[in-house]
């Protein structure tokens, strides 16, 4: 995949088709599209025919015969110009890289709009980020031709005003990155557990690493056991495959800053252990590492970002599987804190694995700690396929993550930690219980969390928004690399 920024106009732009957005406002649309027509006569019967108002996320194809160097020109509708919004330009972007792979268009160059409040960079950003994500397919094990032709493989963003282009260049540089992050963690969440399993998860995290310029530990089973992991560990114990658990460091910043640590859930598989999911739907749970995917994402886009920043990745990878030595209902388990919990159900073992990372994450002395995980089906039945579940112990943090949300719409909903829903977790036996039932579950299984931390803290629930059941505007259906613009923008700004 080729991304570039360039300074040139529409007439002369070579390449498949050209995008330009246009907005809806009467007198705005009027006076561009008569400008357009003037350029390119070819737009005037689509725009004659009222086929094409500008409308939010429409598209409308006209051919330039020899009015200009590429053969097509896409219109992406932006709306009302004062309703456009930076995911307005993601969305209208997407949409035209959608249509022009429709054609059969390899090469898309995008004109560069300019829209007032949002700032050169800012617009570069989305509308590459729009069309590149757009155009996202796990197909590495297709052997037969796409029957749509095939994906976009080039993109240039463009514009003729010379004085645009250091915001222009910047803003694709770094979607291009972000890009990259993003298509890294959907490619994990996406494999099959043949190819993605522990051992190979942190194989593949200390490539990604060695690429893009941080460090990698991979501590084995033998490392872990000696950490006293009970939580992992006993995951663990029905799989035929050792658990590995991945640092990341990235110390760029100043040695006297705190760091801040991501914790990901790397379940790489997860059957639901003795108390077995059902058959249909099992094959998703390829994606119950997604935080952790999220996770190595992030760290690959903020290494070659180069932020001054020190920022660890921590990474607890298991499958969880049925077996005669697998952990059963009733088993406590101790962990690296010495605090132990009571096994109710072994479908909730992510919260098992997090403990120990979380546990681990103390020894950084971080100023803030964030995990992800697919934690729960109760966060799905809350909130859908749209929102992310936020939880935590700082304000500071969780407002971080609200702005961000704001910025990506990879979109979060504060759920609370009341200390009445504690009741749900209490064993009789140990500290806690791995599971309180149906009632608050994601609730619940956040408060388990909470036992194991000392420092900000803030736990993500991306059972829903990991893992969807159909596409979105530039989001795929299956894996869907949700957190790594999230926590990219919010570490950006921090």
């Amino acid at each position: 995949m080729s991304v570039s920024s360039a300074i040139g106009v529409r007439r002369s732009m070579k390449a498949d088709a050209i995008v330009v957005f246009i907005a809806a406002d009467k007198q705005e649309f009027t006076s561009v599209t008569k400008a357009l027509i003037a350029e390119i006569p070819h737009v005037q019967p689509l725009i004659s025919s009222g086929d094409f108002s500008g409308k939010r996320n429409s598209v409308a194809v006209a051919y330039t015969g020899s009015a200009a160097s590429a053969p097509r020109i896409i219109l992406a509708g932006l709306g009302d110009r004062s309703d456009v919004t930076v995911e307005s330009l993601r969305r209208a972007a997407a949409a035209a890289t959608r249509r022009a792979a429709q054609l059969k268009c390899r090469h898309v160059a995008l004109e560069l709009p300019v829209v007032k409040g949002i700032s050169t960079e800012e617009a570069a950003q989305a509308v590459t980020e729009g069309s590149v994500l757009s155009q996202y397919a796990f197909d590495k094990y297709k052997t037969e031709s796409k029957e749509n032709g095939g994906l976009v493989t080039k993109f240039t963003v463009y514009t003729s005003d010379k004085g645009l282009q250091k915001g222009l260049k910047a803003g694709v540089d770094t979607a291009t990155i972000i890009a990259e992050g993003v298509t890294i963690a959907r490619d994990l969440a996406n494999a099959p557990n043949n190819e993605i399993y522990p051992e190979s998860l942190a194989k593949r995290a200390t490539e990604i690493g060695r690429k893009a310029g941080f460090s990698t530990t991979v501590l084995d089973k033998r490392r872990i056991q000696a950490l006293k992991m009970g939580g992992l560990l006993g995951v663990n114990k029905g799989s035929e495959r050792p658990p590995t658990f991945i640092i990341m460091e990235y110390m760029k910043g100043p040695k006297s800053e705190k760091p801040i640590v991501l914790v990901g859930k790397g379940v790489t598989f997860d059957t639901g252990g003795i108390s077995i999911k059902p058959a249909a739907g099992m094959s998703d749970m390829k994606g119950d590492m997604h935080g952790a995917a999220s996770v190595i994402g992030t760290m690959h886009t903020i290494a070659r970002l180069g932020l001054k920043k020190n920022i660890v990745g921590l990474v607890p990878a298991t499958d969880n599987m049925p077996s005669g030595s697998a952990i059963v209902p009733g088993d406590i388990l101790t962990f690296m804190n010495g605090k132990t919990a009571e096994i109710d159900n072994t479908d909730a073992e992510g919260r098992l694995i997090l403990a120990d990372a979380l546990c681990y994450a103390d020894r950084y002395k971080p100023q803030a700690v964030v995990d992800l995980a697919t934690l729960t089906g109760a966060c799905v039945v809350a909130l859908g396929t749209i929102t992310t579940g936020m939880m935590g112990t700082d304000d500071s943090l969780k407002n971080r993550l609200r702005a961000a949300a704001g910025v990506t719409n990879e979109y979060v909903c504060e759920l609370p930690l009341y200390e009445e829903y504690e009741e749900l977790i209490s064993s009789d036996y140990a500290d806690i219980k791995n599971s309180g039932g149906r009632m608050g579950g994601a609730i619940t299984a956040a408060l388990f969390l909470k036992h194991f931390v000392t420092y900000p803290w803030v736990h993500l629930d991306i059972a829903g928004t990991g893992i969807s059941p159909k596409a979105g505007p530039y989001t795929p259906k299956g894996g869907t690399g949700v957190g790594v613009r999230l926590l990219t923008h919010m570490l950006r700004t921090w």
